[in-house]
């Protein structure tokens, strides 16, 4: 990696830092604190929100046909979804030790904290409930495949990748072959001492 690759990796980290230092303060600002493992608010702060809250039958009213249309197809994808958590979870438990490959935390991307937001109806609750398992669980899985791609094939794609995960910086340019074949067992040793370049050794 070239040194000013190291230089771009190096700024996003320190904008990282400084974003989660702003929701930080914004999460001050709203008198929100995470006390014993939850997340608490403020009692006057819960009674604010409850304000906003609309009842389930005022709600309803207001949904629009497609979304009643289309519910049995989002909800559906439960299924596949159990699936893809089940399986993923299996596959990193029985192989990443084998590798030495760091695991990754499930309870570190699956979050569940929208429901306890007082100005959420009960069907608005169980909206964020579901998208936060469905999101929270493709981060997970991103996570574990990004890994698995470091040890096995960290080479670039020609053309690039949108998007792609925080490993992927790491890889070696496409058609490097040189490279490639020298360099392979230090980025393997940098995932098993160090959780890779995204620093999220569990």
């Amino acid at each position: 990696m070239n040194d000013k690759i190291t230089g771009l990796l190096q700024t996003m980290e320190r904008f990282e830092i400084e974003l989660q230092s702003g929701l930080q303060t914004k999460r001050e600002e709203l008198r929100i604190w995470i006390g014993q493992g939850r997340l608490r608010f403020a009692n006057q702060t819960g009674a604010f929100q409850q304000s906003f809250q609309r009842r389930l039958p005022a709600v309803a009213p207001r949904a629009e046909l497609l979304n009643l249309l289309t519910s049995p197809a989002i909800y559906s994808m439960i299924v596949p979804l159990l699936l893809l958590d089940i399986t993923i979870t299996l596959y990193q438990t029985i192989c990443f030790p084998g590798y030495g490959i760091p695991k990754v935390s499930r309870a570190k991307y699956i979050i569940h904290d929208r429901h306890r937001l007082s100005y959420l109806s009960g069907l608005e609750k169980f909206n964020c409930y579901y998208c936060s398992y469905a999101n929270g669980l493709m981060a997970y899985a991103r996570e574990i495949t990004g890994r698995t791609e470091q040890y096995f094939c960290p080479i670039k794609h020609a053309a690039g990748r949108p998007s792609p995960h925080p490993h992927y910086h790491r890889f070696f340019d496409y058609g490097d072959g040189e490279k490639y074949r020298k360099e392979l067992k230090n980025i393997r040793k940098d995932l098993q001492e160090a959780g890779g370049a995204a620093g999220l050794l569990e």
